[in-house]
């Protein structure tokens, strides 16, 4: 599987002649391809050009005599293999910023409904245009709330452009960005899942408690997030149940129980400090009521059990011992 768009650093020599021999021609042998005048002026110093295929991929190369920088969601040329891997955060300043300006104009006339969200479209843009998943994270935005059960599409966006643009995550982009996926398939359970994690984020900011995502444990376990509490570092792991509506768990306390299960046979055997936040945000209100309403235990502690709604609201419940105040970021029932 493709991951996130990075860009490709060559440190050898370029020239619009070794652009055509060496880049536009393999392209054009194995898909169809045209050179072209980027969109956006290029990077200052630096010469560039866009490369269309004919099904529809897109790549982006801009060269100047200290080397060049290759960005696309197609076949790499055989030239470019051995080359090192940039995020845009590493790139120059210039080429990272043109590059972007250069794919926003592409998703403005793509996916307008989604460039709106300036926000969100920036901090997705690494897998919006991904090889894999160009069309899977647009389809999850566009046609599944971003994961909200019983939102319209616009609720989905505004709610997920209110916490991106805080900038709590910005410094985690590709990291983050990349848990969505770049799957080919709409695997829209799984994203929801990963949208948990966003979840997560809001309420451990809301909180005002700092945290850093994917953290990497000795066992070779990534748990979601490392958290400072008074009392230290503490680990916090996210799951997010499927809704009872797509599973045969029959209720949605079955639900409930069968996905904090799953965890607590995994990364949670061997990190049994950890919180778990179990977000419920995929439930409906008449999945969510029976939940709120017996605050069943899950057979793990300690756990945060809550649900968000697309205006920002957010209700949950503790069980056991929780060492992080949240009570600015949830309204406990």
């Amino acid at each position: 599987m493709a991951g996130p768009v990075r860009f490709r650093r060559s440190t050898q020599r370029w020239d619009e002649e070794r652009v055509r021999r060496d880049l536009l021609a393999p392209l054009d042998d194995r898909f169809g391809a045209r050179l072209t005048t980027p969109k956006i002026d290029g990077p200052r110093g630096y010469r560039a050009r866009r490369l269309e295929m004919d099904n529809g991929d897109l790549a982006l190369f801009a060269w100047s005599d200290d080397g060049a920088y290759w960005l696309g969601n197609t076949e790499t040329p055989e030239t470019l293999w051995r080359t090192d891997k940039e995020t845009f955060d590493e790139a120059p300043f210039e080429v990272a910023r043109w590059a972007q300006r250069e794919l926003t104009y592409d998703l403005q006339r793509q996916a307008p409904w989604l460039a709106a969200y300036e926000y969100v479209a920036w901090f997705f843009l690494p897998v919006l245009f991904s090889k894999d998943g160009r069309e899977t994270t647009r389809a999850f935005f566009d046609r599944d709330a971003a994961g909200f059960p019983d939102a319209t599409r616009e609720e989905g966006l505004e709610f997920y452009e209110r916490l991106l643009k805080t900038g709590v995550l910005d410094d985690h982009r590709y990291t983050m960005a990349a848990k969505l996926g770049t799957s080919e398939r709409n695997e829209f359970g799984r994203m929801r899942a990963t949208m948990g994690e966003f979840d997560a984020a809001k309420l451990l900011a809301d909180a005002a408690i700092p945290f850093v995502p994917e953290s990497e444990q000795d066992s070779g376990h990534a748990l979601d997030f490392a958290v400072e509490t008074p009392g230290g570092e503490r680990l916090v792991e996210v799951t997010r149940p499927m809704a009872p509506r797509n599973r045969p768990a029959g209720t949605a306390i079955a639900a409930l129980r069968r996905t904090v299960d799953s965890k607590t046979r995994d990364q949670l055997a061997i990190h049994d400090d950890a919180v778990l936040f179990v977000d419920c945000t995929s439930f409906r209100d008449d999945e969510w009521n029976p939940i709120r309403a017996e605050r069943p235990s899950v057979g793990y502690r300690p756990t945060v059990v809550f649900r968000y709604r697309p205006d920002g609201r957010c209700e949950g419940y503790r069980h056991g011992d929780v060492p992080l105040d949240l009570d600015a970021a949830i309204e406990w029932v």
